[in-house]
């Protein structure tokens, strides 16, 4: 396997105090489906996974994630873990556009390129953190590959393959919205983008005036020809490592994360629907779900010391009952906003996790 490109650059964004620049190498691998670019920020840790991510369409690896893991409060996890952020064939900052007539991966083809970067990196087990279209692709991953996947946290998630009436829904909005709007109506609720925010406005500009369009448009074409992953709560075909799912309250795919948390291991899965946070949590609301990616962490072993500050000091916990699909009684806590102090507290093995924050 021939690497084909490494860059060395030093990330320039505000520092903390005492804080030094992180060093960032950018790779471009060779995989039976083309090359496929990323970056790794920081040096691995012994016995610990590397935090690998995954874009949604329209976006790249710093558009998708810059906001959160340049959050003050994340900077104690990214301390402790070193990072992979992989670009979507053609969609990594300077990309080419690809020729004319040129096969873009399926999302499976994109998920079955994910073991040449491990073993390009010698990395031998991810936490994976994905949004869209990188949920889907790592969720696949993580099914072919279960051994090297110790956890996921999936954002906006839709595991179901497109049906009629949604093919005649996209082919009929397709006559009348642009690659760009259509894109933007996928990442962001018709309220958002109604608003024209700041944030919609910067998002709206991106994607329309991207040098890469074409191949955009590509990696939007795979998306929505997505195979349906197939969970299956009790089956085989499910993910076998801890999960937390992660939606905006009234966002475009909360319906289909909502699906996809019935249909996982309730022993597994936590499910954090966010409020006040629009289609994209991880540019609205970092903190939050920065304190919630902590939680998971320390869920799976890591980080134990860590000290909660920001969240916990507003959030009190009540316990609801909910029965699972398949007519057995787990238990469903969800977190709501308060004045009162204390902690969060962490859930029980066994239990799914409901949480709006």
């Amino acid at each position: 396997m021939a690497e084909l490109q490494e860059v060395q650059i030093t990330e320039e964004k505000p520092l903390l105090p005492g804080q030094t620049p992180e060093v960032a190498k950018t790779h471009s691998v060779e995989t039976p489906y083309g090359s496929i670019t990323f970056t790794v920020y920081g040096t691995p840790k012994p016995k610990r996974p590397a935090i690998l991510t995954y874009h949604d369409v329209g976006l790249n690896d710093k558009s998708c994630f810059q906001p959160l893991f340049q959050f003050a409060d994340m900077q104690e996890i990214i301390q402790n873990f070193v990072r992979v952020h992989v670009d979507a064939p053609g969609m990594e900052e300077g990309a080419p556009v690809f020729p004319l007539g040129y096969q873009y991966p399926s999302l499976d083809q994109l998920a079955d390129m994910i073991p040449c970067i491990l073993q390009y990196l010698n990395f031998s087990t991810i936490i994976g953190v994905g949004v869209g279209a990188g949920a889907y692709v790592l969720s696949r991953y993580a099914l072919t590959h279960p051994d090297t996947v110790e956890g996921l946290v999936l954002i906006n998630i839709d595991p179901n393959a497109k049906g009629w009436m949604d093919w005649a829904a996209h082919k009929l909005t397709g006559l009348t919205s642009s690659i760009p709007e259509m894109i933007l109506g996928h990442l962001f609720s018709q309220e958002e983008l109604s608003g024209n925010s700041e944030l919609i406005q910067k998002y709206r500009n991106i994607i329309t005036h991207a040098p890469n369009l074409e191949n955009i448009e590509l990696y939007w074409n795979s998306y929505n020809n997505r195979r349906d992953l197939n969970f299956e709560r009790g089956s085989d075909i499910t993910l076998k490592c801890p999960v937390m799912l992660v939606v905006g309250d009234q966002a475009p795919h909360e319906d289909a994360v909502v699906e996809c948390n019935s249909k996982l291991d309730p022993t597994q899965t936590s499910f954090l629907k966010m409020a006040d946070s629009g289609g994209q949590p991880q540019l609205t609301q970092p903190g939050k779900l920065t304190e919630a990616f902590k939680y998971f962490l320390q869920g799976m072993g890591y980080m134990a010391s860590s000290c909660m500050t920001r969240l916990s000091r507003s959030r009190t916990a009540s316990l609801t009952s909910a029965a699972s699909l398949d007519g057995n009684r787990s238990r469903s806590r969800t977190l709501s906003q308060s004045s009162e102090s204390g902690p969060l507290p962490s859930g029980p093995p066994g239990h799914t996790m409901e949480v709006s924050c």
